[in-house]
Order: structure tokens, then C-alpha cells, then sequence
């Protein structure tokens, strides 16, 4: 009872079940009501009828002059019988219950007294079970001259019982029966609708990581279960784009990684082999060791922030001048721009603020200045920081080669060196560029590149900007 359509149908079936026993329910209630009640209106005609013939013998009957005529009618049988049928008996009673006369087909049964009736409660209605039937009966008192008689007129509704009886039983096979079908059609009807949910679910099962390249292709129906896998489609293309990342950085990561590593394991070999004996292979093994190290740890730490990014962690934000945090950036590459002889200049505007963290923004204005001073040979890198609009944006151009057409995108994927010789003899982890992508992305901003007027690269950093009217905390 685990599966879902085990508890549909029990659902639909149930519901439908619950309408119909009201409805049947309802049926026989009111079915009654009106056999009943079509019984009422013959006894209460038949009554009318006799207070008509009384009334009409002898006027006023009521009031108490003479009723000598109308006694003598109401206590004559064969008035009575005339007045009943084989379903309808009438019996004249004395004031105190004593039966004076009665139709025929009474035979030896007498209705029994009513109780309460006098001249301020004429008129009762009663049901009695006695050895001919079940008797409706409506008892009315009269007032005839110095007489007081009580009329009672009675209709057998054994026939009436036994009708309702049978249309209950007709009614609760008939229930049965629909029951029985509900469930079967509710079955059946959940079948159909989740037979191709299984079918999907068998599809899907179907596929694993290997086999990210298969699709449903159920796009052809139109409902619910078509978008279902259609977008399912979509999300195994994600996931197999984002496996095909996931193995294309651990293949680039183990690619990057290695170089490093065989060279610190060399050179700790040469230090066992000759290190003692030779002071320059000691130095020089030293040096390589945590030069290498250094890259190590870089690049560790680089993979981690941009895992850190893509889990979506959240990061603490504050307004910031990003002017301030390019300055700092900026001094931070002051020595690695002077060793090579290169210009390094910061063009900022006053009040361009944005929210954000400090180190990260930091460390992506630092990384896009870095790679600038990395290629660019001789010249100048030169930082602006300015507002356009609800943007502020980071432009860091340089005087160097340029960026081809067709790199302009992948110079933002992890461990993207280039294709030249050149691009991959300068010293770099190939995630400086990545971790700026990264970094904009987290800040709710983007990066590109494009060439320079004039010659060079530029690389920009587009992020939101705080609103004009914002002052700087400090």
C-alpha cells in the first residue's frame, strides 16, 4: 500500500464511495418521506370527507345545539364502511374510549384509544402496530350537540414497509454493485495515469552517471508528464555538462598538479644523493622546493575558494569603496610591476561604493593586475575604477599583446594557459582568471575581456553599485 497509486485509487475510490452513500442515503430518506407522507394525505382526505358528510348533516354540529344526526351517522356502520377501503379503517370511540362502531374490515381488531384529545386538542396523529398491520392513524374529536365522539381513521402501511423495504435492498445492491465498479474503474483510471510515471521512472532508473548522454525524449506529449521529462532532459544535460567539468578539472587539476610534485620530489632526491656533499645542489634544491611549494599552495588554495563558490556558501557582504580596495590592490603588485620596469598607475573616482567582501574583491582586482603584469613585456598596467550607471565598474588594461578572438572566453576556465609557447613558459597556476569569474559571480557581477584602444588587453569587472546618496560609513 507504499505506492502512489495504490492510494489514488483507494482516494478517488473512496471519495465517489462516500458521495454515492449519501446520495443512496439521501434517496431513501426522501423516497420515504413522500410514501409516507402520500399515506398521510389519504387519511387526512378520508377524515375531511367524514367531517364534511357530519357537518353537512346537522349544522351547527359544533356548537352544541341537537347532533342527534350526525351521532347517528357517525355510528352507523354501514356509513363506515362506505367510508373506508381495504387499506383504510375508521372506528367512532365514546370520549372516554369506548369503541361505539366501526368498518368492517376492522373485524374483531379495535384501535386502541387516544390519549389528550379534547375540545382544545382536537386532532392527533399516531403510528400502532395491531394484528391486521402497521396503522397510520389520524384521531379527531368532535363535538356533537351534547355528545363528544372521537373519530379515528387509520391507513395499513404494511404494503408501504415492506415497498420501502425492497427499494432499500434494490438501493444497497445497486450501492454494492457501483462500489465494486468504482473501484475497479479507480484502479483503472490510476493505472493510466501513472503507468507513464513508471515508464519514466523505469527510464530514469535506466540511466546513471555513465550514461549521461541518453535522453528521454518525451517532449511529444503535451501534459504534465511531457514537461516532466522534458525536464528531466534538461537537467541531465546540466548534469552531464557539469560532470564534464567536474572531469575535465580533476583531469586539469591532476595535470597541474603533477609538475609541482615531480619537481619537489627531484629535487628532495638530489638533496638525499648529494646535498651534503655539494653546498650549491643544497641551496639550489632548497630554493626549487619552496619555490614549488609556494606554487602548491597557491594553487591548493585557489581550487579551494573556487569550491567554495560553486557550493553557493554564503559570504558575509558591507558596503566598500572599491576604490579604496583597488588602491590597496594596486600597492599590493607595486614590487612585481617594478621588477619588470612597468608603469602601474590607479585612475579611481571618489564614491563608487559597492557591497561586498573585502579580501575577495580585493584578491580579484589583485589577480586581474597580476595576470596583466605577467604578459605584458614592457609598458604600462593601468587600474580605473568609475560608475556607469548602477554599475561601478574595475578596468584593468595593460600595453601587452592582446588576447586573441577566440580566447576572450576561455581565458576565464580553470587552468586555461593559453595556446602559445610563450603563454605556457610564463610561471602561473592558470586559476588567477578563474577565481575572478568566480569571485564577480558571488558579488552578483560579471567579468570580460576584449582588447584594448590602442593595443593591449582589458579586462572588466561589472558589479552592482550602492545608490549615489550612500556615504561612506568611516
Amino acid at each position: 500500500m507504499h505506492s502512489l497509486k495504490w492510494r489514488v485509487a483507494a482516494w478517488y475510490a473512496g471519495l465517489l464511495i462516500v458521495v454515492l452513500l449519501l446520495v443512496s442515503a439521501v434517496v431513501g430518506v426522501r423516497l420515504q418521506s413522500i410514501l409516507y407522507a402520500q399515506a398521510r394525505s389519504r387519511v387526512t382526505a378520508t377524515m375531511a370527507e367524514i367531517a364534511s358528510s357530519v357537518q353537512a348533516s346537522e349544522e351547527p354540529f359544533s356548537l352544541g345545539f341537537g347532533g342527534s344526526d350526525a351521532y347517528a351517522l357517525l355510528t352507523d356502520g354501514n356509513n363506515l364502511t362506505s367510508w373506508s377501503s381495504p387499506t383504510t379503517f375508521i372506528q367512532i370511540d365514546s370520549s372516554n374510549g369506548y369503541p361505539l362502531a366501526k368498518s368492517s374490515n376492522l373485524g374483531g381488531t379495535t384501535i386502541p384509544k387516544a390519549l389528550g384529545l379534547d375540545a382544545r386538542t382536537p386532532i392527533a396523529r399516531r403510528q400502532i402496530a395491531l394484528p391486521i398491520g402497521t396503522l397510520l392513524v389520524e384521531d379527531r374529536y368532535f363535538v356533537l350537540g351534547s355528545r363528544r365522539v372521537v373519530v379515528h381513521v387509520a391507513e395499513r402501511i404494511d404494503a408501504l414497509e415492506r415497498s420501502i423495504a425492497q427499494t432499500r435492498e434494490s438501493i444497497a445492491l445497486a450501492v454494492i454493485a457501483a462500489m465494486l465498479a468504482i473501484v475497479a474503474l479507480s484502479w483503472w483510471l490510476a493505472g493510466r495515469a501513472f503507468d507513464p510515471l513508471e515508464k519514466l521512472a523505469q527510464a530514469m532508473r535506466e540511466i546513471g552517471s555513465e550514461r549521461l548522454d541518453r535522453r528521454l525524449h518525451w517532449g511529444e506529449r503535451d501534459d504534465e508528464i511531457g514537461r516532466l521529462a522534458e525536464s528531466f532532459d534538461d537537467l541531465l544535460a546540466r548534469l552531464q555538462e557539469a560532470f564534464a567539468r567536474e572531469r575535465q578539472f580533476i583531469s586539469d587539476a591532476s595535470h597541474e598538479l603533477r609538475t609541482p610534485l615531480t619537481s619537489i620530489n627531484a629535487n628532495a632526491q638530489m638533496l638525499l644523493r648529494w646535498g651534503d656533499r655539494d653546498p650549491v645542489i643544497l641551496r639550489e634544491s632548497l630554493e626549487t622546493i619552496v619555490a614549488e611549494s609556494a606554487q602548491l599552495s597557491q594553487m591548493v588554495g585557489g581550487m579551494l575558494l573556487l569550491a567554495k563558490a560553486d557550493r553557493g556558501d554564503e559570504i558575509p557582504m558591507e558596503p566598500l569603496a572599491l576604490g579604496a580596495l583597488a588602491a590597496e590592490a594596486v600597492n599590493g603588485e607595486r614590487a612585481s610591476a617594478a621588477s619588470k620596469g612597468l608603469a602601474l598607475r590607479l585612475v579611481a573616482e571618489n564614491g563608487v561604493f559597492v557591497m561586498g567582501e573585502a579580501h575577495l574583491l580585493r584578491q580579484a582586482i589583485a589577480n586581474l593586475i597580476e595576470n596583466a603584469v605577467k604578459f605584458t613585456a614592457q609598458g604600462s598596467v593601468e587600474v580605473r575604477v568609475r560608475a556607469l550607471g548602477e554599475r561601478a565598474i574595475v578596468e584593468v588594461v595593460d600595453s601587452g599583446p592582446g588576447i586573441p578572438d577566440r580566447q576572450r572566453t576561455q581565458i576565464f576556465e580553470r587552468f586555461y594557459r593559453g595556446d602559445s609557447a610563450h603563454a605556457r613558459a610564463i610561471p602561473g597556476t592558470g586559476l588567477g582568471l578563474a577565481i575572478v569569474r568566480s569571485i564577480a559571480r558571488v558579488h552578483r557581477g560579471e567579468v570580460h575581456a576584449e582588447s584594448a584602444p590602442g593595443g593591449g588587453a582589458l579586462l572588466r569587472i561589472r558589479l552592482p553599485r550602492l545608490a549615489e546618496e550612500f556615504t561612506d560609513p568611516s
